[in-house]
């Protein structure tokens, strides 16, 4: 897929408040500091599209992305912040949620996964929840540039090993870096199929 335009259109502090959802939209999630807003920008080719930050919790609302004036992409907010009060993360994980089972234009739902790390309970938790609510989703592995080859296979063979202990099929994966540019055109690739399908099958958002 060629970007021609991503423009930001709002932030929404509340799922009621996105843009009418008229268009097929995509969704990128994960832990504070997974890589987000650095793959987002890389996909689009756009140094600061979407906010970068060293502070946990920087995305608070949810922003939207018009792209190619045909999709929308969201940036969401983290979940599992370790560094903001009880409250506040009770306030992101209502969002969060409200938002992902209320959408209904929402196609896919990329969950963002640091490879450097062994299965996190917190991701494990966020996915197995994904599955039990019928949300479509795949899992993008985040810093591969950051390890060795053979290490980034071996981490990334764990987590399907984790995965399969309670999922039979697991959901699509892709393996990326920011930094390196490295799978952000298999994910493009993967949303410009999907949204020929809607288009040929005349799918509607429309209630």
């Amino acid at each position: 897929m060629v970007i021609k335009t991503a423009n930001f259109v709002k932030s929404s502090g509340k799922w009621q408040d996105c843009p009418e959802p008229t268009i097929p939209e995509y969704a990128f999630i994960g832990r504070s500091n997974v890589g987000k807003s650095s793959l987002i920008n890389a996909m689009m080719g756009h140094k600061d599209l979407a906010k970068t930050s060293g502070t946990p919790g920087k995305t608070q609302l949810i922003n939207h992305f018009l792209v190619n004036e045909d999709w929308f992409l969201t940036d969401l907010p983290g979940y599992g912040y370790a560094k903001v009060s009880k409250s506040i993360r009770k306030d992101f994980e209502k969002l969060i949620t409200n938002y992902i089972l209320n959408r209904r234009n929402l196609v896919n739902l990329f969950v963002l996964v640091d490879s450097r790390h062994t299965p996190q309970k917190i991701d494990l938790e966020f996915i197995q929840w994904c599955g039990e609510s019928g949300v479509p989703f795949s899992i993008v592995f985040t810093k591969v540039d950051k390890l060795k080859p053979n290490i980034a296979i071996q981490n990334v063979e764990h987590y399907k090993n984790e995965l399969h202990k309670t999922w039979e099929d697991l959901p699509e994966m892709y393996v990326t870096s920011a930094e390196k540019k490295i799978g952000g055109e298999e994910i493009l690739a993967f949303i410009q199929k999907t949204n020929e399908f809607l288009k040929n099958n005349n799918v509607s958002f429309d209630e």
